[in-house]
């Protein structure tokens, strides 16, 4: 049937975690975690001792890009970037840094400093990296062979003892060497030389050589280059995570170095070219010059000319002169022509006055005439032609006349002749100038392929300039912001890092080992694990105890734990003042301590005043006297067996009455029968439980565990209440389910569950049997129990039954 008469509502919600428990369960194995982080912080020190330290190096460039727009260009350049069109900028420093990453530029590095090479100076427990410049020894390779040297590894060792040098490498062994002179190894014959730090070095110097792929490929991951975080900016980053800080600027500053050069040999090649092809050129123009002039002295020799130009020139300009002056007289003539003419009438008219006769007379003549007629014309203004003075002044205009008339042809005369020299002076240069023309048309195709020549040499020797100067003058690829440089303090390893991570794993790895440990633990620990299984009630937790059983006048958590069991036993069972109670104890398996809690729990209750019978019914595995330390008892008394076997028999002659020092009665199993299932099954043994209510209070009987055999199922209707003993850290949860089944079917009348062993040190249980077992009733903490456990406080463990 079904047992109802304590019902409990198991809660569906998930209980709170009990931090408290968790942390005291960890805490009981705190000397692990003490060891654990001790072992892992030593270990982290010596880590820090001799571990390679790594260095960062920084450095940062500004490219040059003589493409950038400027202007209303630059404008829609970033235009374009701001609706995500991309960024011309941003593309050009994506390019060069690509070239940066390339292999090529990083085997000119390799090759330029020789860093297929590495020394390392060997310590007594680690070695440290040298430069090549800075090592007392250096590598020199007499016959390289690229082919072998790039399929190569190869790596010896040095050893200096005084002025006696020894290699060692694992093709030869060890040999003895000499400073200087040839040594045959796989990457061909070899020499190694003596630097200045040679002699301060003793010890041993390892050598290294590593193919220059492989090396370049190892630094190349090593060499980290990033653009700016500004999209617009031409910034580029370089960084480096090296041991040997010296090497590692090094390397990137020659990185940079080969960039600067690779790319200033690109911008050259134009101009290169340019310049050779005008050197070309010019040499060719300069000996068709050194032609050309050769055959213009030539051809002045033959004509005796020492400059045609300048002699042409004169002449030129002798004719002119006489050209001009021959124009002048003719002008002159024809001016006395005409004078002559005007004055070739017989009516007294005016003459014109200064039409350009340079001769002083005429003009004189010209005005006296003219002055007359004035006068002669004024007069007939008053007289008449006949009058006397008007004929006076007719005869001297006449005379005027005449002598004018005679100037004239004398004038004319003179003209005429210097006309005739200028005319005979005339044809002379006329015949000269006619003659230079023939003479000039052979200079002149001459000196016009001389100019010619002179002209394109001239030409090619102004661009020859332009071209040096433009190359002098190429502005600078690139802008060194700051060159490599390395932090002393090293990114790896970190100190406190590692000291933090020490700490952490000392922690981690018991709290690890602890919590697997925890987590394939299948035994129940507290009552949390047996109210997870099944909702029978829960009367106490029994610590574990240095003693088997309790003493009188007690004060220890055990003692105290007993009185709880007690309270909660007359709390299930209600009052019964004249009624006395028969309480069965159980458990899954042998071992879980029913025979302790039995025992100790007739001494409390006998302590209490009442009148007790503890009955060994175990007849398979009687322990009961063995717990009470009375085991001499089994020789002089019969128990149980004797008294099913023999019914006629009277139940007291089996009680063994208040044996010392105990203050109840006790009846034990009696030896072990071949047939225990069918002794109790023949109805004998209710006798023997009615016996017990009529002379008891209270009797407390040990049965056989449940799980094993049937003995207690058999007799299990004779009990007022059944304490179900589970040993904490000893039973298998998967065992709960025996006794959950037998307490939903109601198998075990009035079923409560008593969790014995429970070790509060280590964070099970519910904490209250803290406050007991020291004598003063007072809670002990936690501190105070550190150290008693740091002292050494040892505990017995009882014998569990």
């Amino acid at each position: 049937m079904k047992n109802n008469a304590y019902p409990q509502v198991k809660e569906t919600d998930e209980q709170e975690i009990n931090l408290k428990q968790i942390f005291e369960q960890y805490a009981f194995y705190w000397k692990w975690f003490v060891i654990s982080i001790f072992v892992c912080l030593l270990i982290a020190f010596v880590y820090l001792r001799y571990a390679e330290r790594i260095y960062n190096v920084n450095a940062k460039i500004l490219l040059q890009d003589e493409k950038q727009a400027s202007g209303e260009m630059a404008g829609l350049a970033e235009l374009a970037t701001l609706s995500g069109m991309g960024s011309s900028s941003a593309a050009f420093v994506n390019d060069q840094m690509e070239v940066l990453r390339s292999r090529r530029l990083m085997r000119k590095v390799v090759d330029t400093n020789r860093l297929y090479l590495s020394y390392f100076v060997k310590g007594k427990i680690k070695s440290s990296e040298v430069l090549e410049s800075l090592s007392p020894l250096k590598v020199m390779l007499l016959e390289p062979n690229h082919a072998r040297l790039d399929s190569v590894a190869y790596v010896f060792t040095v050893s200096k003892q005084g002025n006696t040098y020894k290699i060692k490498d694992e093709r030869e062994g060890t040999k003895d060497y000499t400073l200087g002179s040839r040594l045959e190894t796989p990457l061909g014959p070899i020499s190694l030389v003596p630097q200045e730090s040679n002699k301060l070095w003793e010890g041993d110097l390892q050598i290294s050589y590593m193919p220059a792929d492989i090396t370049v490929d190892v630094l190349r991951n090593k060499v980290q280059i990033t653009p700016n975080r500004e999209a617009q900016s031409f910034l580029v980053n370089f960084s480096m995570d090296y041991p040997l800080i010296a090497k590692a600027e090094l390397i990137l500053n020659s990185l940079i170095d080969q960039y600067n050069q690779d790319v200033t040999y690109d911008k050259a090649q134009v101009t290169r070219a340019t310049s050779k092809f005008i050197n070309s050129r010019l040499e060719l123009i300069s000996n068709d010059l050194a032609d050309a002039d050769s055959k213009v002295a030539d051809f002045k020799d033959r004509n005796s000319l020492m400059d045609m130009q300048e002699e042409a020139r004169l002449y030129m300009q002798n004719a002119t002169v006489n050209e001009q002056k021959l124009v002048e007289y003719q002008t002159q003539l024809s001016l006395a022509d005409m004078m002559r003419e005007a004055t070739s009438g017989n009516e007294y008219n005016l003459l014109p006055s200064n039409i350009g006769l340079t001769d002083p007379s005429i003009q004189a003549n010209i005005q006296n005439y003219n002055q007359l007629v004035l006068e002669r014309d004024d007069l007939l203004k008053s007289a008449t032609p006949d009058n006397p003075v008007v004929q006076q002044l007719n005869n001297n205009i006449a005379q005027i006349n005449r002598t004018l008339q005679m100037s004239l042809d004398n004038y004319r005369k003179v003209l005429q002749g210097n006309v005739d020299a200028l005319q005979n002076q005339k044809s002379k240069f006329e015949g000269k100038l006619n003659q230079l023309p023939n003479q000039e048309r052979g200079f002149k195709d001459i000196s016009r392929q001389q100019q010619i020549v002179e002209t394109l040499y001239l030409f090619l020797l102004q661009k020859r300039e332009e071209t040096e100067i433009k190359a002098a003058a190429t502005p600078a690829n690139l802008k060194i912001v700051d060159e490599a440089y390395g932090f002393k303090l090293p990114v790896a390893p970190r100190k406190m890092i590692v000291m933090l991570g020490a700490l952490i794993a000392g922690f981690l790895i018991p709290f690890a080992i602890l919590y697997l440990k925890f987590l394939l633990d299948n035994k129940i620990h507290s009552r949390k694990d047996i109210e997870d299984a099944f909702l029978a009630p829960i009367l106490g937790e029994v610590p574990s105890s240095d003693h088997p059983i309790i003493e009188d006048n007690d004060r220890s958590s055990l003692a105290e734990a007993i009185r709880i069991l007690r309270t909660n036993i007359a709390f299930i069972l209600g009052n019964k003042k004249d009624e006395s109670s028969v309480l069965y104890v159980t458990s899954t398996t042998a071992g879980e301590g029913k025979s302790f809690i039995a025992t100790n729990l007739a001494k409390i209750l006998s302590m209490s005043g009442k009148k007790v019978l503890l009955i060994g019914a175990d007849i398979r595995s009687p322990k009961v006297l063995d717990y009470l330390g009375l085991s001499h008892l089994q020789h002089t008394n019969i128990g149980i067996t004797q008294y099913l076997i023999n019914p006629e028999m009277s139940v007291s002659n089996i009680v063994i009455e208040k044996p010392a020092p105990y203050n109840f009665d006790i009846i034990y199993s009696g030896y072990i029968a071949p047939n225990p299932a069918e002794l109790l099954m023949n109805g004998h043994f209710a006798d023997l439980i009615a016996y017990g209510r009529m002379q008891y209070d209270y009797v407390i009987v040990d049965t056989a565990p449940v799980s094993l055999v049937t003995d207690t199922l058999l007799i299990a209707e004779h009990a007022d209440m059944t304490i179900f003993v589970t040993r904490a850290n000893y039973l298998d949860k998967r065992l709960l389910n025996i006794p959950k089944e037998l307490y939903e079917e109601g198998k075990l009348k009035n079923m409560a569950v008593v969790i014995n062993d429970v070790d509060f040190k280590r964070g099970y249980g519910y904490g209250y049997g803290y406050g007991y077992g020291y004598g003063e009733g007072q809670e002990v903490s936690f501190r105070k129990r550190l150290l008693n456990i740091i002292k050494g406080k040892k505990k017995n463990k009882r014998p569990i039954g």
